[in-house]
C-alpha cells in the first residue's frame, strides 16, 4: 500500500514539475463537488515551502466570472468554494476548461492554472412539453404511417447525453429513430395497427428518453392520440327483439314500445333515424307508426284478437353517414283477449221437416256453438227453450244435436219454433240465441216442381269454363226427406236422332254430342255452370231437361226446359274474301302481305290487291270492290269501309257499306302512274275488329285499261303464291274487279235468295190452311227452334237464335232487325189440372202462322230492297 502511494506522489511531483516547467498546472474537478473539497496543493505545485504561500499572498486574480474555487492562505491548496455547474459554466462545451490566474508578491510572479470541471449525470433528459396531441384517423390511416415527434434534450455531454427512447406498451404504435445526415436523430411514432374509435377513442402512451449515465437518468412525454371518428359502425339495438302485450281493446294512439339504438360513431354518425320496414302480417301495415327521432312505437288503428293475436313489426334504426349504416330489431305484440264477443250458434244441418212418426231421439239439427274469444271468456253453455219436444245433447267440444225428447203429432201441431241460446263465462257475460223453425212433415205425397217450367238462359260466347249460367229451383212440398230435392242433366244429346231429348241448334258437325258435354248442373244448389266455354259460331241454342228427385220412397221427380241462348261476342275479325276462280281473268291475281290494321281492335292479315284505271275517267267510276265477311252476327257482322290512306282529297274514294273503290273526281296524268291505298275494313262490334287490305292502282291509257281488264289479259301480282286464312271456320280475302263478276255473283244470290224465301212462303201457307182444318186433339206442346233474322241496309244477312216466339219488328236508320221469339208459357198454378195448363192448339197454331206470315211479308220486302240495291250499275256511288 505504502509503495502504491509512493508511486501516487511520484507522479503528481512529475506532472507539477511538467506544469512549472511550461508554465501552467492544470487539475480536474467533477461538477457538483462540495464546498472545501481539494482541488489540488497549488503552493506545491507552484515549488513554494511551508508558510510562503500565505508570505507572499498567493491568491487568485478574477477574469469577470464566478470561478467558484479559492485558494487557502494558510496550506496553499485549491479549495472549492462553491456549488460547481458545468452545464452552466460550459453548457455543451467540452472539455469545459476553466483558466485562472495565480498571483504571487515579493517578488510578483504570475501562474496560469487551468481547472477542468468533469461532467456527472446530474441532469435528465428534457422534452420540449409535457404532453403532445395527435389526431389520426381510424381505419383510414394505414398501418406503417409515420408521425415525427421531437426528441428530448440532455444538458450533459458525452455519453451521459446519449438517449434511447422507449414507448409504453401498445399493440397499435412503436417508436423508431432514424439517423439522418445532420448530427441529431429523426424520431417517429409509427402506426403498427388500425385504429378502432369506437374500441379506444383516445390512445395515452408515455414516451421515455434514457441518458447514458450510471445510474442512468430518464425524462418522460405523454402521448395524446386522439381517434378521428368514421362511419364504420351500424347503430345497435339494445334489444334484438321487444316483447309488448296489449289488450285488443286499445285505443287509437295508445303506446306500444319505444326501441332504442345506439351508434358507437360520432356527430352525424352517430344520429340515428327509425322506421317500420316491415309488418307480418302484411295487411297490419297502417295499423302502427314510429317516430323517427324517438323511436316511439304507437297505436293507429283497432287491434282484434280474433283477428290477429300476433304481430311482428321490423325496426330499422339508421345512422346519417353517407352511406347510412342501420342495425334492425323486431317487435313482438301479442294481443290480449278481452270478452268483446258474444257467442256465436251456428246450424250447420237441419233435417227439416221432421216426419211425425219420428221416433225419440231422432237428430233433427246439427248445431256448432263457438265464441271467438278465448279462455274463460270462449266458454259456452247452451240450452233450447222451450224444454220440450226438443233438447240438445252434446256430441264434442262446440257441438250439438238437437234431438227428438218427445213424440210428435203432426196434426197437433205442424210447426214448432225453437230457441237456442248459448252464453260465455265472461264478465260480464254475453249472450246469443238461434231460433230454429221446426215443421212437421206428412209422407211422401207431392213431387219436386221448379218454378218454371221453361228457364231461359242467356250466355255470352267464350265465357270461362266453370262459370255459373242460372240457379234452377224446384219446391218439394213433403216433409224431411220426403223434400229433399237433387238436380241431375237428364242426358241428351245434340246431332242425334230424333229421339233425342236434348238439342242444340247451330252446332257443327253432324256427330251426336250429349248435353252434359256443355253444362253441369250442382245436385244440391241447383247452380248450372259451363264445363266449356260456348262459341256462338259453333252452338247457338242448346236445349235439354234437368230432373229434380226427391229422397222418398218411392222417390219423386220433376222436370224442366232449359233453353240456353248463346249471345255472340266480336272475337271475329272481318276476312277478305278471294275473287272466284271463274272471275280470276277479270279480277287479276292477289298477294298476300302480312300487317297489321291500323284500326281499334285486332284485325286480320291485310292483303296487296292490283286494279287498273283509266286516265281521264270520270267521277264515279266503280274501279275495284272490296268483298268481307264476318263470321259474328248482328252489329258485330255488320261491316264498313274506310279509306285509311291517302288521307284528304285523294283522285278515290271507298263505299262506306258498299266496298265499292270509285273514282272521286276524273282521272288526270297528274295523279301519276300508281295510286296506293290503304282500305280499312271494320265492324261495327265493341270493341271493333278490322281488316286491312291494300289496293295499288295502275292509271293507264284507255286503250291498255281496255286490255288490262280485257278476258284475255296477263295477270300481275306482288307474290307467285299466296296465303289467306282467318280464326274461325271462314277463311278468304279477295276483291272484285269489272262490272261482269260483281253481276254474276249478284245473281247468282239473288236466286237462292227467291228461291227460299218462296219455300218459306208456301210453308207458311200449309201451316196456316193446317191450323184451321186441323182437329182439335192435335196439341202442339213444348217450344220449338226459333230465328232472329237481321238485315243490313246493304243487304248482308246474318242469323242469331232467340227464345221467344212472339214477333216484333224495330225500324231504325242504322240498324233494322226482324226478330221472331218462341213464347214462354208460365208455369201452370199448383193444382191446376193439366189440361188447363196448355194453350190453345188452334190459338197456338194461328200465332205460329201469324208469325210465319210476317215473317215472310217483311223477309219479302227486305229481299227486293236487296235486290234493288244489287242491281244498281256498277259505276253508281255506294248507299
Amino acid at each position: 500500500m505504502g509503495e502504491r502511494c509512493g508511486a501516487v506522489l511520484r507522479v503528481l511531483v512529475l506532472q507539477a514539475a511538467w506544469a512549472l516547467a511550461g508554465g501552467q498546472v492544470r487539475y480536474s474537478v467533477p461538477e457538483e463537488a462540495k464546498a472545501g473539497t481539494v482541488v489540488g496543493r497549488l503552493a506545491q505545485d507552484l515549488g513554494l515551502e511551508a508558510g510562503e504561500a500565505e508570505a507572499r499572498r498567493l491568491r487568485l486574480v478574477a477574469q469577470g466570472r464566478r470561478a467558484s474555487v479559492e485558494v487557502s492562505g494558510a496550506s496553499g491548496a485549491l479549495l472549492v468554494s462553491s456549488r460547481l455547474d458545468r452545464e452552466e459554466l460550459c453548457g455543451k462545451s467540452a472539455p469545459c476548461a476553466l483558466r485562472l490566474e495565480v498571483l504571487l508578491e515579493r517578488p510578483l510572479r504570475v501562474f496560469h492554472v487551468q481547472l477542468e470541471v468533469t461532467d456527472i449525470n446530474d441532469n435528465a433528459p428534457v422534452f420540449p412539453a409535457a404532453r403532445k396531441n395527435l389526431s389520426i384517423a381510424e381505419f383510414t390511416t394505414l398501418p406503417g404511417s409515420r408521425f415525427p415527434l421531437e426528441g428530448a434534450s440532455d444538458a450533459d455531454i458525452g455519453a451521459n447525453a446519449q438517449l434511447s427512447y422507449t414507448l409504453s406498451p401498445s399493440e397499435h404504435f412503436r417508436i423508431e429513430e432514424e439517423n439522418s445526415n445532420s448530427r441529431s436523430k429523426s424520431l417517429f411514432l409509427i402506426l403498427t395497427k388500425s385504429l378502432d374509435r369506437e374500441t379506444i377513442p383516445v390512445h395515452r402512451l408515455v414516451l421515455t428518453a434514457s441518458d447514458g449515465g450510471r445510474p442512468s437518468l430518464t425524462g418522460t412525454m405523454e402521448l395524446l392520440i386522439s381517434v378521428l371518428d368514421v362511419n364504420d359502425n351500424a347503430p345497435q339495438f339494445n334489444q334484438s327483439a321487444y316483447n309488448v302485450l296489449l289488450p285488443e281493446d286499445a285505443l287509437v294512439g295508445t303506446f306500444v314500445a319505444q326501441v332504442n339504438a345506439t351508434d358507437a360513431d360520432k356527430g352525424i354518425y352517430g344520429e340515428i333515424l327509425y322506421a317500420i320496414v316491415t309488418i307480418v302480417p302484411p295487411s297490419a301495415g297502417d295499423l302502427f307508426s314510429i317516430d323517427a327521432n324517438s323511436g316511439e312505437i304507437r297505436l293507429k288503428g283497432a287491434l282484434d284478437f280474433e283477428t290477429v293475436t300476433l304481430y311482428e313489426l321490423h325496426i330499422k334504426g339508421a345512422d346519417k353517414g353517407s352511406p347510412p349504416l342501420s342495425g334492425h330489431c323486431k317487435v313482438v305484440l301479442e294481443v290480449l283477449d278481452v270478452n268483446d264477443n258474444a257467442p256465436e250458434v251456428w246450424v250447420t244441418s237441419l233435417s227439416v221437416p221432421v216426419s211425425e212418426d219420428a221416433s225419440v231421439g231422432t237428430v233433427v239439427a246439427l248445431l256448432s256453438v263457438s265464441d271467438r274469444d278465448s279462455g274463460a271468456n270462449g266458454r259456452v253453455r247452451c240450452w233450447v227453450w222451450p224444454a220440450s219436444p226438443f233438447g240438445l245433447e252434446a256430441t264434442f267440444a262446440g257441438s250439438y244435436s238437437l234431438v227428438l225428447r218427445e213424440a210428435l203429432d203432426r196434426e197437433r201441431v205442424s210447426e214448432y219454433e225453437v230457441e237456442v241460446r248459448a252464453e260465455d263465462g265472461g264478465a260480464p257475460a254475453l249472450r246469443a240465441s238461434r231460433g230454429l223453425r221446426v215443421p212437421v212433415s206428412d209422407v211422401n205425397d207431392n213431387a219436386p216442381a221448379f218454378s218454371q217450367a221453361v228457364y231461359t238462359v242467356l250466355a255470352r260466347e267464350n265465357n270461362a269454363a266453370g262459370a255459373e249460367l242460372a240457379r234452377l229451383w224446384a219446391r218439394d212440398p213433403d216433409e224431411a226427406g220426403n223434400g229433399r230435392v237433387s238436380y241431375s242433366v237428364w242426358e241428351g244429346g245434340v246431332g242425334g236422332g230424333a229421339a233425342a231429348p236434348s238439342w242444340s241448334s247451330g252446332a257443327v258437325g253432324g256427330g251426336w254430342r250429349a248435353a252434359s258435354s256443355y253444362v253441369s248442373v250442382d245436385a244440391e244448389s241447383g247452380r248450372l255452370w259451363a264445363l266449356q266455354p260456348l262459341d256462338y259460331e259453333e252452338l247457338q241454342v242448346l236445349q235439354f231437361e234437368v230432373r229434380a228427385v226427391d229422397a222418398g220412397e218411392p222417390p219423386l221427380c220433376g222436370n224442366a226446359t232449359v233453353q240456353l241462348f248463346v249471345l255472340d261476342e266480336n272475337d271475329n275479325a272481318p276476312a277478305l274474301l278471294l275473287p272466284p276462280a271463274g272471275s280470276a281473268a277479270e279480277a287479276g291475281a292477289v298477294a298476300a302481305e302480312a300487317s297489321s290494321g291500323p284500326g281499334s281492335g285486332s284485325g286480320s292479315g291485310s292483303g296487296t290487291l292490283w286494279a287498273w284505271a283509266a286516265w281521264g275517267a270520270p267521277a264515279g267510276q266503280v274501279v275495284a270492290k272490296i268483298r268481307a265477311v264476318d263470321a259474328d252476327s248482328g252489329y258485330n257482322a255488320w261491316l264498313r269501309y274506310e279509306l285509311w290512306e291517302p288521307r284528304g282529297k285523294g283522285p278515290f274514294r271507298v263505299g262506306l257499306y258498299s266496298g265499292e273503290v270509285s273514282t272521286a273526281r276524273p282521272l288526270d296524268e297528274a295523279d301519276g302512274p300508281r295510286q296506293r291505298l290503304l282500305i280499312v275494313v271494320r265492324d261495327h262490334g265493341e270493341p271493333a275488329r278490322s281488316a286491312t287490305a291494300t289496293l295499288s292502282v295502275s292509271l293507264l291509257e284507255a286503250a291498255e285499261a281496255a286490255l288490262a281488264a280485257g278476258p284475255g289479259s296477263s295477270l300481275s301480282s306482288s307474290s307467285s303464291s299466296s296465303s289467306w286464312s282467318a280464326s274461325g271456320s271462314r277463311s278468304a280475302s279477295g276483291v272484285e274487279l269489272g262490272a261482269g263478276a260483281a253481276s254474276a255473283a249478284t245473281n247468282v244470290w239473288l236466286v237462292v235468295a227467291i228461291c227460299a224465301v218462296s219455300s218459306l212462303f208456301l210453308l207458311a201457307l200449309v201451316l196456316y190452311g193446317a191450323s184451321r182444318w186441323a182437329p182439335r186433339a192435335a196439341v202442339l206442346s213444348g217450344p220449338g227452334p226459333t230465328t232472329l233474322v237481321c238485315a243490313s241496309e246493304v243487304g248482308s244477312w246474318s242469323y242469331s237464335q232467340r227464345h221467344s216466339r212472339s214477333l216484333c219488328v224495330a225500324d231504325g236508320a242504322a240498324k233494322s232487325d226482324l226478330m221472331v221469339f218462341s213464347p214462354n208459357f208460365p208455369p201452370p198454378p199448383p193444382g191446376a189440372a193439366a189440361k188447363d195448363a196448355q194453350p190453345e192448339p188452334s190459338a197456338l197454331l194461328d200465332t205460329v202462322s201469324a208469325a210465319s206470315l210476317l215473317v215472310s211479308r217483311s223477309l219479302l220486302s227486305r229481299l227486293f230492297t236487296s235486290l234493288l240495291i244489287f242491281s244498281r250499275p256498277v259505276g253508281s256511288s255506294s248507299m
